[in-house]
């Protein structure tokens, strides 16, 4: 089993949202797996082409500048910044 590393506990949750990169003119649809007030999981179709940092626009307005932590093929641990 993996150690938790984080400080604080991040809440499960299933919202839509869109990494927006290149000032805007670029955008990957990507889905929220769980939420802290520092950081997200996020998961994608494919994290080929994706900056390690970008902002987070959620389907609910929210948005975040976004440093990523970790990836999998398919999935990213972003810190807030």
């Amino acid at each position: 089993m993996q150690e938790e590393r984080r400080r604080q506990h991040r809440s499960r949750t299933l919202k839509g949202g869109r990494i927006v990169t290149n000032d805007g003119h670029s955008t990957f649809d990507c889905t929220v797996r769980n939420l802290s007030d520092e950081g997200a999981k996020l998961v994608v179709t494919s994290v080929f082409g994706l900056p390690n940092r970008f902002r987070l626009a959620m389907a609910d307005g929210r948005n975040f500048d976004c440093e990523t932590i970790w990836h999998t093929e398919a999935e990213l641990g972003v810190r807030f910044l």
